[in-house]
């Protein structure tokens, strides 16, 4: 884990690379897309596969229906969009035709949060989270970086059952080594730490490492986790971090409401109550402006998360 931020690829060109990896091992998966491929990346796989690869217009519902149909036959479709438009504009047809039917699709919306940057609040996804996890059934994930996005992908291909997948637009800061080990449902640890616990994912997981340099430096040791799995959330981890550091921040960008920060408060108050602080967007949409400059009026820097960090510790 290094304090110094070195940019890869953004998680939606990991998925799209990924997804064509997937497509030559296993002839039973296939790509939908609703008109918008060359922004998910998975105009990867319709490049590779023509006959595999189904663009359905402007028509996210009736994109989630058809992957319903194609997993119904036995296809592992992944349907893409930008998660704003696939989550809010099709959430009847992910409802009662993927999650109450427990049908194996794979739902990946990219552009997620406000870090897209200039195309505004109607393209920010900010509530997507909340509404996947509100999906019963539904495994939800949000890697951090290109290499825990492709272990996620596949992971998600393995899984029998509907999972949805936030990937983003900017390139993202790596965090993880090639080869680094992920499980559905099982938290990384990034970095040990004994006054406090930080627990982030995607994006805010950069600020968090960074965040955590800065305690070092002040003499506040600061534990470090991916919780790259929203749902099914891990309860250990976040139990045990409770146990032994006493205090949490959480940080996501995503609305606090039904997001990270809500799945781990949840899990705290019913197994070991401690103070939490909770970094995200509270009760607002985002304007359009540079990734960095959002993520600074809309409090999802590291020093933000300083801040967070400081508040928590005087009320332990």
């Amino acid at each position: 884990m290094s304090c110094k931020r070195i940019y890869g690829m953004a998680t939606r060109d990991a998925y799209g690379k990924t997804l064509v990896e997937l497509g030559k091992e296993n002839p039973d998966i296939v790509a939908l897309d609703a008109d918008l491929s060359k922004s998910t990346k998975s105009a990867f796989f319709a490049k590779e596969f023509k006959d595999r690869f189904f663009n359905m217009g402007i028509a996210e519902a009736n994109m989630v229906s058809t992957a319903a149909g194609l997993a119904a036959c036995g296809k592992v479709p992944f349907a893409s969009s930008f998660a704003s438009f696939l989550m809010c504009k099709a959430f009847d047809q992910l409802r009662m035709s993927v999650a109450n039917p427990h049908l194996n699709v794979k739902v990946v919306g990219s552009h997620g949060g406000i870090s897209i940057g200039e195309d505004g609040a109607s393209q920010m996804a900010v509530e997507d989270v909340a509404l996947a996890c509100s999906l019963p059934g539904f495994v939800v994930l949000v890697p951090a970086d290109e290499v825990a996005t492709k272990a996620l992908v596949r992971l998600a291909a393995q899984h029998v059952g509907p999972v949805y997948i936030r990937t983003g637009r900017p390139k993202a800061p790596i965090v993880y080594q090639a080869g680094a080990h992920f499980e559905i449902g099982k938290a990384n640890i990034l970095r040990e730490g004994i006054d406090i616990t930080v627990i982030a994912n995607g994006l805010l997981i950069q600020e968090a490492i960074e965040a955590a340099c800065i305690c070092s430096e002040k003499g506040i040791d600061v534990r470090v986790i991916d919780m790259h799995t929203v749902k099914p959330v891990d309860v250990n981890v976040i139990v045990q971090s409770a146990q032994t550091t006493g205090a949490i921040v959480t940080a996501e960008e995503h609305l606090l409401s039904g997001g990270l920060g809500a799945a781990v408060s949840q899990i705290v108050a019913e197994h070991y109550p401690v103070p939490m602080e909770f970094i995200g967007l509270r009760d607002t949409y985002a304007e359009s402006g540079t990734y960095e400059g959002l993520f600074r009026k809309y409090g999802l820097t590291a020093g933000h998360i300083v801040g967070k960090i400081e508040e928590a510790l005087k009320r332990k």
